[in-house]
């Protein structure tokens, strides 16, 4: 069964680009421009103090009829790669494995070509609306709350985030229930383990509150059988994403409730969307960006059988974009577009206003943390390493645990000699665990 909903999957996108070798189409020419793009004022604090600012690559493809496709990619893709395209006729990147960036441009030049919605290139429309999450950092309960909060407001009805160990779970989901809407859902992403916590147990602690909603990636991304032991156990979904099989042999082992796939290739999302829907597997897509980001993942989700996870694409956190249409959610679902190609409109004042964006840097700082017992922790913290914030145990210094009876500061450099001398001997020592 599997084998056949494969073997239609790729029919289905050769079948595709036969109907519209037709239509002759040339692309011209791809602009590239690097943006800034600037965090909403409520949650920059922490995501400047995570990641720094953030730069995007947007791509606008011409074609010899006056036509224009938009993409949009977190690095930029080299002169080589985008070379591929030039000269090419956009329906040769059915199903594109080369980029998904430009991948993403391509579609929106076939359906603006052939005068239909992109996710018709994908086939019949399974939903008109898509189920779509926010997205957050690990950080003070307070903020936490906050988050929950404005991304209600705003209409979302889930939120993802990756646990961290400077932070109490538990204190965390106390003071996001406390605030929350019915039906408001966490979506909890333990990036693969590295705590010392027994998970079972711990995840089903964190399954008696009435906002938790899945659990992403809870162990080793190789341990198949223990995700699949995992999923026995526990009462609320268990989520995949990264599949050391390519979700071949995880499917067959049942080792996932729901599936997800980051940042795949337009062809690799096709092939996997057929692997799940002959198991029957809900799965979500993954891709971080903006509108441009944002449109592609509901036109995929919107065709694929069993796309209706919720999906990720953290666009939600930028205060502006470079096309008209936001797409913001009612209920937790985004409508899908109807207008040829993905349905977005470029603006060309706030392109080049992105492109002419230059934020300042977030330097180095503390993070100051204290147990309840009285001892306190000092780590270093670079944006150019933001994993270390949600996996610490990877510059072995420490075993560390989600549910650890811990609160952290932010401290930033102040100019002060604390400051600076706690720094030197953070540099030296990797890490400091002391008395207060």
């Amino acid at each position: 069964m599997i084998r056949r909903t494969f073997l239609n999957a790729l029919t289905g996108a050769a079948a595709v680009a036969r109907a519209f070798a037709s239509i002759k189409l040339k692309v011209t020419n791809i602009e590239v421009h690097k943006i800034g793009v600037e965090y909403e004022d409520w949650i920059a604090y922490q995501l400047n103090h995570y990641y720094g600012p953030t730069d995007r690559h947007i791509y606008i493809a011409h074609t010899d009829n006056g036509l224009i496709g938009l993409g949009e990619g977190d690095s930029r893709e080299s002169p080589d790669i985008v070379k591929k395209y030039i000269g090419t006729n956009p329906f040769d990147w059915v199903g594109d494995e080369t980029s998904l960036a430009l991948g993403t441009a391509m579609y929106d030049l076939m359906g603006k070509a052939a005068g239909v919605p992109a996710y018709k290139l994908f086939g019949q429309r399974r939903r008109a609306w898509v189920p779509v999450s926010s997205w957050t950092v690990s950080t003070h309960p307070r903020r936490m709350a906050q988050a929950v909060q404005e991304y209600s407001r705003r209409g979302y009805t889930w939120m993802k985030f990756h646990v961290s160990p400077f932070e109490n779970i538990f204190d965390q989901m106390d003071a996001m229930q406390a605030v929350a809407p019915e039906g408001f859902k966490i979506h909890l992403d333990f990036t693969m383990g590295g705590s010392t916590d027994h998970m079972v147990d711990l995840l089903d602690r964190l399954s008696n509150y009435r906002i938790m909603g899945c659990f992403e990636d809870p162990l080793r991304e190789d341990d198949v059988p223990g995700h699949a032991e995992l999923r026995k156990r526990c009462r609320l979904p268990i989520v995949y994403h990264h599949t050391p099989l390519g979700a071949r042999q995880e499917v067959l082992l049942r080792a996932a409730d729901a599936y997800m796939l980051g940042h795949a290739p337009i062809g690799t999302a096709i092939h996997r969307a057929g692997l799940f829907d002959a198991a029957n597997i809900p799965f979500m897509l993954q891709n971080v960006g903006g509108a441009i980001t944002r449109a592609m993942v509901t036109h995929m989700q919107a065709a694929f059988p069993t796309a209706d996870f919720h999906f990720v694409s953290t666009s939600e956190r930028w205060k502006t974009d470079v096309v008209k249409e936001r797409l913001e959610p009612v209920n937790g679902f985004v409508r899908v577009p109807e207008s040829p190609g993905l349905g977005l409109t470029l603006d060309r004042e706030a392109l080049q206003r992105a492109a002419n964006l230059r934020l300042p840097a977030q330097s180095r700082w503390i993070i100051k943390s204290q147990f309840k017992n009285g001892a306190r922790m000092l780590n270093l913290h670079d944006p150019k390493d933001s994993l270390f914030m949600n996996r610490p145990d990877l510059r072995r210094l420490i075993p560390v645990s989600y549910a650890a009876p811990i609160s952290t500061e932010y401290w930033d450099d102040d100019g002060s000699p604390a400051f600076r001398d706690t720094l030197a001997r953070l540099e030296r020592e990797g890490m400091i665990l002391e008395r207060n």
